[in-house]
């Protein structure tokens, strides 16, 4: 990874880590509120290269129709839609319910980067 990269990456953790709980956002919002708007799949790279599962709350960054494609790069097979519940996140075919409900949008909550 270089230096760029590394330092894009930081700053996805940064905004994955204030995710509220009980709460969602996708890849494609981070990417623009980063102002980035076409680096959805870096977030997700991003997100899949998390050095910290326990600091950085990656199981709360879905696809932007609420769906889970990263849950494969979470130990188990349900593990990322078995955090989401913990939650009180209905997860139902790998699909958040209510999706819209629970969208956390860092452009609209967070002062700009």
């Amino acid at each position: 990874m270089d230096k760029k990269e590394d330092h894009f990456f930081q700053k996805v953790y940064e905004v994955a880590k204030q995710i509220p709980y009980g709460r969602v956002t996708s890849y494609g919002a981070i990417a623009n509120y980063l102002g980035a708007a076409r680096s959805a799949r870096m977030v997700g790279w991003a997100m899949n290269g998390v050095p910290d599962r326990e600091e950085v709350p990656a199981h709360r960054v879905v696809n932007r129709n609420g769906l889970l494609t990263g849950k494969h790069h979470f130990q188990g097979t349900n593990l990322m839609q078995q955090l989401l519940e913990n939650e009180g996140i209905q997860v139902n075919n790998d699909q958040v319910v209510n999706f819209k409900i629970h969208f956390w949008d860092p452009a609209k909550e967070l002062s700009a980067p």
